[in-house]
């Protein structure tokens, strides 16, 4: 019996030495893998429950000449909490509290917000949904609400920032504008994305469910630095006058798309640029950016360029005879025609680009480079047609000047580039070449942005750069200019013409897609030109593609866009000053204002309509009339928050809804 106690006592010993061995075995492992592996397996842990989430930078303003924003970020936040890390003593006192601050500023009611708060801390869940896209203000507000205002931690408050993009001109000018996002980088947004970007911020974020993510503390591991702001060249009220110009011309003739330029003539400014094309419900909107990524045949617009190489080789003046018989001339087995179908009969090579003859131009140029046409291509080339402008936005179209030894060159080359086919230019090209003659042969590119700044400090200048210092001589200009300006006063442009201000161009109209067959003709209207027509200050572009009714001709569907631009910066004090001391006076301009006043006049102490009228005519009327004027958009007028016929109250507010 005693053997035995002592082999159980054995027994013991020997398991309770083995037990010790192993506790110390555990313990020497423990200490080694926290010496020598710690770090590992802390990164492991780490990489586990711990992540480093991008805070993405706020993107720089952009805004137009003035100031104005085109285009801003702005903060939205999704808030959620995790009521399970809150204190049970601190929960049951204030959860009731908590529960009203969201009714007043979400909705619902206070009981429902309760027992939502309360079956999520019941469940476990932490990470119930509040709200999202809340702005900063209501941030702020709620970041001070009862249990959440004790934070991260003590009070379970979860906020997921992020940035939308806005834009108060909404639609207008949006191709320009851009955008950087899913549907691409094109425009200001996209072709200066670096600048805008700004650098992202690290935030750690730590796992508390499944998929489930909350930060760790308030702060952020890096803070993000927000992007340049960009200041535009864009001119927000020629951008206004610009866009519902070309947006009337558009529905008048029922086009499938066309665009408008404004620009500076001395500086290359883009002051407005519109695009427009026709949607599938027949709306039109900013579709593409034609002006700048779209190549065309330019029609008669480029007949000016063919005239001045002839002028410039010494071989061709503008007093110089051409007969262009009765409106026809044979090229190979091809027909030139004229749109008057009688012809001109024997006119010099000004009346040519006068009138706009085809059969004119075309034997003015086939007279002199027939047996050597690279010369005619060379002098083309020389004023640098050929080449793409090199502007900052992404997508420009090609200019394209063929030669002799391409491939597709034919005897019916020469002729047909004379009057601007079988070569191809985007509108932004060729309203650049019509400025460089507006600004007395010096070409200079076009530009989109002054300068990048932060916080109101200059980061970068842009300043106007030179592509070429004289497309030609100072002679071959100065007639150029006068035959300019006797399109609009007695030729093809005449219907343009007004004796009280003072501008120049040429009409262009081009068939399109003329190798289709079976199909209807279609055409491509523009006009180029500058105005005042002395010492010019703006060079404009306008184009409408394929209009379907009420004509085609480019002086009267284009060139109406182009007189309503200029009359209508006239009006606004651009130009007055350096045109005339005297302010132009305009039939039609003081019939409005009339009318206008007439109504004031009629009804000052009633509430006028103003549905119908532009937005910038209908504030001066209403402010006086002594009311306050709140205006919500750019364009006409669609509705008014007082009646029409109410008694008017001094210093009232009223709200003008503007589409």
């Amino acid at each position: 019996m005693a053997v035995e106690k002592k082999d159980i006592v054995n027994k013991l010993i020997i398991v309770s030495i083995g037990m010790v061995l192993f506790l110390m075995l555990i313990i020497y492992k423990m200490t080694a893998i926290q010496i020598n592996e710690g770090d590992k397996y802390r990164s492991l842990a780490e990489k586990i429950y711990v992540k480093r989430d991008t805070v993405y930078a706020n993107r720089g303003n952009v805004f137009a000449a003035d100031g104005s924003l085109l285009a801003t970020s702005m903060s939205k936040f999704e808030i959620r909490m995790d009521p399970v890390a809150v204190q049970l003593e601190k929960f049951e006192e204030n959860v009731a509290n908590l529960a009203k601050e969201l009714s007043k500023m979400l909705g619902n009611t206070p009981r429902a917000w309760e027992k939502k708060i309360r079956k999520a801390r019941a469940s476990r869940n932490r990470y119930l949904f509040i709200t999202r896209n809340i702005g900063y203000n209501d941030y702020m507000k709620m970041r001070r609400f009862p249990i959440f205002k004790l934070g991260v931690y003590g009070g379970g408050f979860i906020a997921e920032q992020s940035s939308v993009r806005a834009r108060p001109l909404g639609k207008i000018a949006e191709r320009f504008i851009g955008y950087d996002d899913y549907r691409g980088a094109p425009g200001i947004e996209g072709a200066y994305r670096k600048y805008l970007k700004g650098k992202t911020g690290i935030r750690k974020k730590q796992k508390i469910a499944k998929g489930q993510w909350r930060p760790i503390n308030d702060n952020n591991e890096r803070e993000p630095v927000d992007g340049l702001d960009v200041l535009t060249t864009l001119d927000i009220n020629i951008q206004d006058i610009t866009h519902h110009s070309l947006l009337r011309q558009l529905e008048k003739h029922d086009a499938d798309h066309g665009c408008a330029i404004v620009m500076d003539t001395k500086s290359g400014d883009i002051l407005a640029i519109s695009n427009l094309g026709r949607g599938r419900n027949g709306k039109y909107y900013e579709r593409l950016n034609y002006a700048v990524g779209a190549s065309y045949e330019p029609g008669s617009t480029f007949k000016l360029a063919a005239l001045m190489v002839g002028m410039e080789d010494g071989l061709i003046d503008t007093a110089s005879v051409v007969d262009t018989q009765g409106g026809t001339f044979r090229v190979k087995n091809h027909t030139i025609k004229d749109s008057n179908r009688k012809g001109y009969g024997k006119i010099s090579a000004a009346r040519v680009i006068e009138v706009s003859s085809n059969v004119g131009i075309v034997k003015l140029i086939q007279k002199h480079y027939k047996s050597n046409p690279s010369k005619f291509v060379q002098g083309l080339r020389d004023m640098d047609l050929d080449k793409k402008l090199g502007l900052h936005m992404k997508g420009e179209g090609l200019a394209i000047i063929p030669s002799p030894k391409d491939s597709l060159w034919s005897g019916l080359s020469l002729a047909q580039m004379s009057y601007g086919y079988e070569v191809s230019m985007t509108p932004m090209q060729v309203l650049t070449f019509y400025n460089a003659i507006a600004n007395n042969g010096k070409m200079v590119k076009p530009r989109f942005v002054k300068e990048l700044s932060a916080q109101g400090l200059t980061h970068t200048m842009f300043e106007s750069e030179v592509i070429n210092d004289a497309i030609c001589s100072k002679e071959t200009i100065r007639k150029i200019q006068e035959i300019l300006k006797n399109v609009v006063k007695r030729g093809t442009g005449k219907s343009l013409y007004s004796p009280s201000f003072s501008m120049a161009g040429k009409t262009g109209t081009a068939q399109v897609e003329y190798w289709k067959k079976g199909q209807r003709r279609a055409y491509s209207a523009s006009f180029a030109g500058f105005f005042p027509a002395e010492n010019p200050k703006y060079t404009c572009y306008v184009m409408v593609y394929k209009p379907r009714k009420s004509g085609y001709y480019g002086a009267d569907v284009a060139g109406p866009v182009f007189k309503d631009i200029a009359q209508k910066i006239y009006t606004s004090n651009y130009i007055i000053d350096e045109v005339d001391k005297t302010t132009p006076r305009f039939t039609n301009v003081q019939r409005s204002y009339q009318k206008f006043d007439s109504k004031s006049e009629q009804a000052f102490s009633k509430i006028p309509k103003v549905i119908g009228m532009a937005g910038m005519d209908a504030i001066p009327i209403l402010e006086n009339l002594g009311l306050k004027v709140r205006i919500d958009g750019v364009g006409t007028v669609k509705g008014q928050s007082i009646k029409v016929g109410d008694k008017i109250k001094k210093g009232a507010t009223i709200y003008l809804k503007v589409a």
